[in-house]
């Protein structure tokens, strides 16, 4: 059972706008309805996606895409949205008032189809593959186009398995960047995807400037008590890690969540653990409370480093997934190693 379950989730290459026609000059055509090229398409994930009239209706089908429209301004053109682990990101709320969630979880493909989109995006190959809501060729059949997220297809991503897939690369924020900018290509507003960019960029920078925690090693706990799914060196957390110069406790898997015993974890002993706050309930141990009572109460972690000193870092389980919000985890994992007192 995967760790998202009943989600499947989860940087590396920017994906390439590969456009058959030229490109308007730059300043001109930007943010303009149908501003692409004529016969211009993006390359994602082995589909194209074409570049012309931008989408009227759009559902999301994944927290991650959903915020990254959101964030565009393109509330307006989303007419439902599924797949939730936490709250809408921070300033995003009135966006998301009067958005339809058609799911907590996945949707069954009908019902998105009730709300009849003319395009669908996901985060994860999974949602839109075997055993999620569908497969993009059902949609595309319809004329409904698709589109998912680079972070879980690019260069380096292996998705085979029951698991959360592995990688051989690892992941950078310049994909999270890339996924921005190919959405505000898709929708017509290149400019404010570039707005939105240079902010994210403007927040790493800060978060992690005069950042020195070498030496300092991180585990990352996203779910399940009993067998917990803990991060590899390459998804998501292990660009958190890098961004603030610490090491990943388990950065030699390159598993992207690999369930992994607590006898090792006791072996690893790592000087800090961040902890999944999240809101759901398929698993185990979502919350942050509930991991710390786990940690405290169990004789196999009890006595570990982290959890005598109470050294704990929380973050979304958005925060943990590739998406807009890995660049929250990076400023409060930077955040919150200058309260333990490492980071300085």
């Amino acid at each position: 059972m995967s760790r998202t379950t009943p989600l499947r989730g989860s940087l590396l290459l920017v994906p390439a706008l590969l456009l058959t026609a030229c490109s308007p000059p730059a300043g001109e055509g930007a943010d303009a309805p149908g501003s692409a090229a004529e016969g211009a398409a993006l390359d994602n994930c082995g589909h194209e996606v074409p570049l012309g009239a931008p989408p009227e209706r759009v559902v999301s089908l994944n927290q991650g895409t959903t915020e990254i429209l959101y964030s565009l301004g393109l509330q307006d053109r989303v007419v439902g949205t599924a797949t939730w682990t936490d709250p809408i990101m921070e300033g995003l709320e009135e966006a998301d008032e009067g958005v339809p969630r058609l799911a907590e979880n996945n949707p069954s493909f009908e019902r998105v189809l009730e709300a009849e989109p003319d395009f669908v995006t996901a985060s994860f190959v999974s949602t839109l593959g075997t055993g999620g809501v569908a497969e993009r060729e059902r949609f595309e059949e319809l004329g409904v186009g698709t589109y998912v997220s680079p972070t879980d297809c690019a260069a380096g991503k292996d998705n085979g398995g029951t698991g959360d897939g592995s990688r051989s690369e690892p992941l950078t924020l310049d994909v999270v960047y890339g996924e921005i900018r190919d959405l505000a290509a898709v929708f017509g507003v290149e400019e404010r995807g570039e707005e939105v960019v240079a902010g994210l960029e403007g927040r790493v920078a800060d978060a992690t400037a005069d950042l020195d925690s070498s030496g300092v090693s991180l585990m990352y706990w996203f779910a399940n008590s009993e067998a917990p799914y803990l991060a590899g060196c390459c998804g998501a957390p292990g660009a958190i890690t890098r961004a603030v110069g610490a090491e990943n406790a388990f950065d030699d898997t390159h598993d992207e969540w690999p369930q992994i015993n607590w006898e090792t974890v006791a072996d690893r002993d790592p000087d800090v653990i961040v902890l999944g706050d999240l809101t759901r309930e398929s698993q185990t141990a979502e919350t942050a409370a509930a991991k710390i009572d786990f940690l405290e109460g169990n004789p196999a972690t009890r006595n570990l480093t982290a959890v005598r000193e109470e050294r704990y870092i929380l973050l979304s389980g958005q925060a943990m997934n590739p998406s807009i919000r890995t660049v929250e985890g990076v400023e409060q994992v930077a955040a919150g190693l200058g309260e333990l007192g490492f980071g300085g």
